[in-house]
This record gives C-alpha cells, structure tokens and sequence, in this order.
C-alpha cells in the first residue's frame, strides 16, 4: 500500500501492515500515537522522532522502532518511508522505547516488496512468507546510539529542547544552572539523575546528531563550522567516535556514489 492512512486499514485482520509514505521535505507530523507498534524506515531523507522520553535522529537508510502507543512526533527531511504497522501480540519482544537500527540489504528488499501488497494480502505463499521474515529480520536488530534522553523535569526539557533546536558549542554548565536558578554543581548532579549523562556530554551528543541532518545538504567542512568545531577533522573524530562511522558516510556525494565514496558499505 501507498499514501495510505494507517487508520484507513487498521482494521483489516492481518497482524502486519506495510505502508509506504512519500512526505514534503521538511513536514512535521505532529504529536500523535498508534495502536500497532511501528517499524518506521526512511529510504531517502532524514527523520527526527521525538518522544517525552527523548529525541531519535534516524539517518538515511536507517530505521526506528516505535513502540505501541508511544506517543511521538516526526519532522521528515525529504523523506520517503517505508512502514510496518504491527500489533502488539505479534512482536512481545519489541524494545518498550524507540531504537534505531540500521536496515541490512534483506530487510530493505522485504521491506520493498511488502509496501507492495494490498492491506488484505494472502497469509499463506510469498506474502506470508515475506512478512514472516520481515519480523525475523526486525527482531535481529541491536540499538544503534543516535539519541538523546529527554529529563522528565519541565525546566530541564525545556533546556534540552531548546538546545537541540539551535545547538550552541558556547553553552557551559554555568549558564545552564543559571536558567534554572541553581548552583553548578547542584545542576549537574541533578541533570546527570535525569538523563544518566553530564550536561556537558549530552551536549556534545545533541550537536553530533544535529550533524546528520544538515550533511544531507552541506559538506562536513561547511557541517563544523556551522556547528562550533575547530576544523572538520575535530568533526570527523568525535562522530566517529559516537557513532562508530564518519560523518562523510551521510553526505550526498557518498550515498550518490560521489568522490570519495565507499561503495562497499
């Protein structure tokens, strides 16, 4: 199925629903929450998932799992989705919060084929068979780290939501627990017992995956400048470091195969 709303056809008896969505560069699919589980792969583009608990940046060719009934928000970055709407009895494994996986080439195919069945496809030879594996495949999947926790204290999220709306390599601690009429040292306790992480490290987290979306349009010289690094080697080492990958891995000319492309990845 195509463009189809997922309460047009979630009340067709079959356990797993692929939809594939083709979205606006840029749209924001507001607050919201399903019934089914959701596993919410984006073929182009970038996602950015947000849940009361935490902010999930999913890159190109990457997907998140949603829990059922989490409720979440979306912003797409030239997005072209492929999902499954699963029911909650189906996947008893399913993570309790959002994770991001990456899709190997097999789930990707499935995933492909699946978008083209129709909502009451046959349970029984290549369709049931296809949809049996995707859950196979899914259920393989280990986290990937391009998140943040969100601390559950109002005056905290909100110091997070702002800073990841407009990250600020010039932010301190200091300036921080000001917000918030605390001491330094009161702040940091209290905001490393909300996320499990120093202010200082969450920020620099929150900047690297600020990162991801603007390399779909910019180079990582133009990416480190624009976000507070010394040079785009400093860049490069501490988003390896992260996320295991360069930064290059996300540019358009390494996805379109361009110089410097590594085209066994």
């Amino acid at each position: 199925m195509k463009n189809v709303s997922v309460d047009n056809v979630d009340h067709v008896d079959r356990a797993v629903l692929p939809i594939g969505t083709d979205y606006a560069s840029g749209q924001v699919l507001d607050w919201h929450r399903h019934r089914r589980a959701q596993f919410l792969y984006g073929a182009t583009g970038v996602m950015v998932v947000d849940t009361p608990e935490g902010t999930w940046t999913v890159p190109p060719e990457r997907a998140v799992l949603i829990p059922a009934t989490a409720r979440h928000r979306v912003r797409m970055l030239g997005v072209s989705t492929r999902s499954l709407y699963i029911e909650p009895d189906a996947v008893p494994w399913w993570p309790a919060t959002c994770m991001v996986v990456d899709v190997p080439p097999l789930l990707r195919e499935l995933l492909l084929a699946a978008v083209e069945f129709e909502a009451d496809y046959s349970l029984s030879g290549r369709e049931g068979c296809v949809v049996a594996l995707l859950l196979h495949e899914i259920a393989a999947r280990t986290p990937l780290p391009f998140h943040v926790a969100i601390p559950a204290a109002p005056d905290l999220a909100a110091l997070c939501r702002a800073y990841l709306a407009a990250p600020d390599a010039g932010v301190t601690n200091a300036a921080w627990a000001a917000r918030t009429a605390m001491s330094e040292r009161a702040f940091t306790r209290r905001f490393r017992t909300e996320t499990g992480e120093s202010p200082a490290v969450w920020r620099t987290r929150a900047r690297l995956l600020a990162a991801v979306p603007l390399l779909r349009t910019a180079s990582v010289t133009e990416v480190s400048g624009h976000l507070g690094y010394a040079s785009p080697a400093a860049l490069t080492a501490a988003f390896t470091r992260a996320f295991g990958m360069p930064p290059s891995r996300f540019t358009t000319s390494h996805r379109d195969g361009g110089p410097g492309a590594d085209r066994h990845a």
